[in-house]
């Protein structure tokens, strides 16, 4: 199987074929990952709840997300890594181009920045040095206390037009994915159509170019109540491989997310 790539990702869109993509800190999960045809593993911040216990994203630093990036890099054959930059990773384009430069090292071909309209000369300056983003729109966990908590957004017609617009604003600067977080479904399948690189949902509808989930979710060991978006498969396939090949069929079938899994 050849590994995954922007340009194959933009090939599935075309075509109108959904893309893949799971959560991974380490090597043996990507060796699974890899198994299971998955397109894209995520290094998430999401590693400060999952693996560090915290009760959101923002202790994460930038050390421990080189270091599981590497860790990642080390197990994978075939998936595209992406990488989580922290919070307050790249509040200035210096930073950004630094902290970015230590991802694609440890083995990213993309970076992910949470934000809006804000992030667009950060974005400009990183595609013109070669370092591919995925702009994070929609619930963007690194400002859960400035947003008030977990809550879906885009849900007025004024904060979807926003949301619209800021999509096809940082295409325009150079993102070469959008990532959706808890958005409205319609909103969702509006936002995949207005632009040309690959959206990646999560709570953001069946209608994205790709789904994502953290792996700790979808193989239901991640404490407390698991959010809307999310399916237990390891509950229902009963081995890791089996949950994850179970994953890429519902997403590339249409299958998942179902309705139950969607916000209106």
């Amino acid at each position: 199987m050849s590994k995954t790539t922007l340009h194959s990702l933009m090939l599935l869109k075309k075509l109108g074929e959904k893309a893949t993509c799971i959560t991974s800190y380490d090597a043996s999960f990507t060796q699974r990952i890899n198994q299971a045809a998955i397109d894209i593993i995520l290094v998430g911040d999401s590693l400060g709840m999952v693996l560090q216990g915290h009760d959101s994203t923002l202790p994460v630093t930038m050390g421990q997300m080189v270091y599981h990036t590497r860790c990642v890099d080390a197990g994978n054959s075939t998936s595209l890594i992406m990488a989580d930059m922290p919070f307050m990773s790249y509040r200035t384009i210096e930073q950004a181009m630094t902290n970015g430069t230590d991802l694609m090292q440890a083995g990213a071909q993309v970076v992910k920045l949470e934000g809006g309209l804000w992030l667009k000369d950060t974005i400009e300056k990183l595609y013109e040095q070669g370092i591919p983003v995925c702009a994070h729109l929609g619930l963007t966990p690194q400002a859960v206390n400035k947003l008030g908590g977990y809550r879906v957004q885009g849900k007025s017609p004024e904060q979807a037009a926003s949301l619209l617009n800021e999509a096809i604003e940082l295409e325009a600067a150079g993102a070469s994915v959008i990532l959706l977080e808890c958005v409205p479904s319609g909103l969702g399948k509006a936002i995949a159509e207005a632009v040309s690189v690959p959206v990646i949902g999560i709570g953001a509808g069946p209608d994205t170019d790709a789904q994502v989930l953290v792996i700790y979710d979808m193989l239901g060991i991640t404490p407390g109540k698991p959010a809307r978006f999310v399916k237990d498969f390891l509950a229902q396939e009963g081995e890791i491989l089996k949950a994850l090949e179970a994953y890429v069929l519902e997403v590339k079938s249409g299958h998942f997310p179902a309705p139950e899994h969607c916000f209106k």
